[in-house]
């Protein structure tokens, strides 16, 4: 089973459902399922356990590389720690670094458990860092004009057929469906990368990362995708 990051290939109604977690402010895991599906897994005031175990409160029975008992999630104070004392064979990771005992987790971290990731989110920023802080979604970009809504209802519908594959739609499939000439949707969309902070992004990212925006900030919402 290949590794795979939780929140890649994240279908609209996913994002959504990670949004309305957000804020509430509760921390939460995302968990992508052998099936493709997302799991959400908000976090109490008591630890968890994380193991291929069906009793464990993160199940991971088709991970033959997770452990019966693989790791724990312990509160300590106002931060989640997580915990491997060489409860497992093959070890627990996060951000690719091998979790020697305990690792304070921040938010947007990726823990990586046998061939499974777990995203940690903590949105109320008690321990965020680096690209992943959670107001990178909030941004107030301001009123679009119509053709930028048009563009970015186009550029994010795909992401409404819950197909965890799906990508933003080509800038040849928004002229169409916008009735706008490619050049003009190239235009548009440079304007729209500069309005939601993701000029300097690397060229591959800018789509996704904008399609991701929209629906977060609500400038573009799920029902608007829907014909």
């Amino acid at each position: 089973m290949p590794f795979q990051d939780p929140n890649e290939g994240r279908s609209a109604s996913e994002l959504q459902a990670q949004i309305l977690l957000e804020r509430e402010g509760r921390p939460f895991l995302v968990v992508r399922t052998e099936a493709g599906g997302q799991e959400l897994h908000p976090l109490g005031s008591s630890g968890l356990t994380i193991g291929r175990d069906p009793a464990s409160d993160i199940a991971l029975p088709d991970d033959p590389e997770v452990s019966l008992l693989h790791a724990e999630l312990e509160l300590v104070g106002s931060s989640w720690i997580l915990v491997d004392d060489g409860i497992s064979s093959n070890g627990s990771f996060v951000n690719e670094r091998p979790v020697r005992s305990r690792v304070r987790l921040a938010d947007g971290d990726l823990i990586r458990v046998g061939a499974t990731g777990l995203r940690f989110r903590d949105p109320s920023g008690t321990a965020s860092r680096g690209s992943t802080a959670p107001t990178r979604g909030s941004t107030d970009v301001g009123p679009l004009t119509e053709t930028q809504r048009r563009i970015l209802i186009e550029l994010c519908r795909p992401l409404a057929t819950d197909q965890p594959a799906s990508a933003p739609a080509s800038n040849k499939a928004i002229a169409e469906q916008a009735h706008l000439s490619v050049d003009a949707v190239k235009a548009q969309l440079r304007a729209l990368f500069e309005r939601f902070d993701l000029a300097e992004l690397p060229q591959i990212e800018k789509r996704s990362r904008l399609a991701e925006r929209a629906l977060r900030s609500g400038a573009i919402r799920p029902g608007d995708l829907v014909d």
